[in-house]
């Protein structure tokens, strides 16, 4: 949503990542502007998957891109107001399926319902508004929340690939043959 907005080119976010920037101009927009459908409402499982919301999401750009007449890579006029219902939207889903996780957990015998924790970490725990969001769902609960510091809230993409480095020099069964892989970790 970040790159579709083009928040590299707003005056606010230009050295930010694409979460963080969202979660900034979040805070000073008017989510209830766009209202988006949360996905998988049809599913009672506890499974995430934003591909839906993405299209809604873009959907909404694509008109307002159109209504102010400009051309897709430049920042649109309601940027706060699209950041803050996508980040509504995204939180509002991850706790309505992590509330789903928690109770099958507990009717499962699973979690003991006394002393039962949720973590969260990597990218997602270092929003404060889905954190705090979060924080409620655990309050209201009675679950302790842990969350590591936002400064070590890192993409888990970089943990894993770097993790495939380690185990792919150590000859530990990703690949039967190394010959002819390149790899160059930064």
């Amino acid at each position: 949503v970040a790159r579709r907005l083009s928040l590299r080119k707003h005056p606010e976010c230009r050295s930010m990542a694409g979460g963080k920037a969202i979660e900034h101009l979040a805070q000073t927009g008017n989510r209830q502007q766009h209202v988006f459908r949360l996905p998988m409402q049809q599913y009672r499982n506890c499974d995430f998957s934003f591909s839906g919301l993405q299209n809604l999401v873009n959907k909404v750009i694509i008109q307002k891109e159109k209504e102010e007449g400009i051309q897709e890579g430049e920042v649109l006029s309601c940027v706060k107001d699209i950041a803050a219902a996508a980040q509504h939207a995204v939180a509002a889903h991850i706790i309505q399926r992590t509330y789903r996780a928690m109770l099958f957990c507990i009717k499962n015998s699973i979690l003991s319902s006394k002393n039962a924790t949720l973590v969260v970490s990597g990218g997602v725990a270092s929003n404060q508004y889905i954190r705090k969001g979060l924080q409620t769902l655990a309050d209201a609960n009675d679950f302790a929340l842990l969350c590591p510091p936002p400064r070590l809230c890192t993409d888990n993409g970089v943990m894993i690939a770097w993790n495939g480095i380690e185990r792919l020099r150590a000859g530990l069964g990703v690949l039967h043959s190394t010959d002819g892989i390149r790899y160059e970790p930064k």
